[in-house]
């Protein structure tokens, strides 16, 4: 009989002592994808890309121009042009396409590895301030993707803020 009341006790007692115990968490949420997005640095990282690859960029536009161009005066004038020359241009616009091809798939791999390298740093960076924050206002726990987060834990906007001040 004792132990069914201290049972029956324990079972009422314990949810008010989670309750209690939930209520002295403190708990903050960051938006990644908003903080990679917004944030000073991420901002500079997506400048220094664009003009680290703009130059590559416009070469393949000027030959993937060139190769329109190329199939155009083909599709056009082909039924006037000598055997040859047709057979000619035609390797021409092959090999063109060929190096199109090849040029925009190391532009995407070089792209992608540079801004992974980029985004790694704002990473760092914003995982510092972040737990900068949560030891200065003292957070018990900072998650960084939830389903769900109320927008009055929602930290974001700290973070932002600090990472512009850096």
């Amino acid at each position: 009989m004792k132990k069914l009341a201290s049972l029956l006790i324990g079972a009422v007692l314990l949810p008010v002592a989670l309750h209690a115990t939930a209520a002295e968490l403190k708990i903050g949420f960051v938006n990644t994808e908003r903080v990679f997005r917004e944030a000073a640095p991420a901002v500079r990282a997506q400048k220094k890309l664009e003009k680290e690859f703009s130059a590559r960029d416009q070469e393949l536009q000027k030959m993937t121009k060139q190769a329109r161009d190329l199939q155009a005066h083909l599709e056009k004038e082909g039924m006037t042009l000598s055997e040859t020359d047709r057979r000619n241009k035609e390797r021409d616009l092959a090999n063109l396409n060929r190096d199109i091809q090849r040029l925009q798939r190391e532009f995407r791999e070089d792209l992608n590895l540079r801004r992974n390298e980029e985004l790694a740093q704002v990473q760092e960076r914003g995982t510092k301030v972040i737990q900068s924050i949560a030891e200065g206002e003292k957070f018990d726990l900072i998650l960084q993707e939830a389903v769900y987060a109320s927008p009055r834990i929602d930290i974001t906007e700290k973070v932002l803020k600090a990472l512009a001040d850096k």
